[in-house]
C-alpha cells in the first residue's frame, strides 16, 4: 500500500519520473545522491525508496535524532553519527556494514545543502573499506528526473575513479540551481 501511495505522489503529484534501479540483489552499497541543495532531497529520496521497494539507510548529525525528532529518523531508517572526528566516522560506519547482512548507506558526497567546490570523500573511503559498491543517484530538479546509475566498485586510487563517478552527475542541477 505505501509502495501504491509513494508512486501516486512521487510520480503523479510531484510529476518525478525515475530512469534506472539498484539491483536487488546487492544487500550492501553506498548510495550517493546528488545534488543536494535543498531540504526536498530528503522527502523525494524517501519517496524513491520506498518506490523501488529496498531498504536504505542514511546517516545525520546527532542533532537530529534528538528527543521530538530521534524516533522519526530512525523509523524511516537514519542513524546517528558523530561527525567531530572524519577517521572513525569512516571506521564506525564500515562497521555497520559488517555488522547487517543487509545495509545500504545513502549519502550526499557535497556534506552539505551549500555549493561545494570539492565534494567530501568519506563516502568512497566507506565502500572501499567495506568492500561495497558505490550507486550514484541524481535528482535533476528542473526535468524531474531521478536518475540511478550502475554498481561501481572502487579501485583504492581516488584521483582516478572519482573523475568517473562524477561524470554521472555533469549537468544534472538541483532544487537551488546556484548551490549544484
Amino acid at each position: 500500500m505505501l509502495k501504491i501511495l509513494s508512486k501516486f505522489i512521487l510520480f503523479t503529484l510531484m510529476g518525478w519520473s525515475l530512469k534506472g534501479q539498484v539491483p536487488g540483489s546487492i544487500k550492501k552499497a553506498v548510495i550517493i545522491i546528488a545534488p543536494h541543495t535543498s531540504w526536498h532531497d530528503f522527502h523525494v529520496g524517501i519517496l524513491m525508496r520506498s518506490v523501488i521497494g529496498l531498504k536504505i539507510n542514511f546517516i545525520g548529525k546527532k542533532a537530529l535524532f534528538g528527543p521530538l525528532t530521534g524516533w522519526y529518523f530512525r523509523w524511516l531508517g537514519g542513524a546517528p553519527v558523530d561527525r567531530s572526528s572524519k577517521q572513525n566516522v569512516v571506521k564506525e560506519i564500515t562497521a555497520l556494514f559488517k555488522e547487517n547482512e543487509e545495509f545500504r548507506l545513502a549519502l550526499s558526497p557535497e556534506g552539505t545543502r551549500k555549493k561545494v567546490s570539492e565534494w567530501r570523500t568519506g563516502f568512497y573511503y566507506i565502500a572501499h573499506e567495506a568492500q561495497v559498491p558505490i550507486i550514484s543517484i541524481s535528482l535533476d530538479f528542473p526535468s524531474k528526473t531521478i536518475r540511478i546509475n550502475k554498481p561501481f566498485y572502487t579501485t583504492g586510487d581516488i584521483k582516478k575513479d572519482l573523475p568517473k563517478i562524477k561524470l554521472f552527475y555533469k549537468g544534472v542541477v538541483g532544487k537551488i540551481p546556484e548551490y549544484t
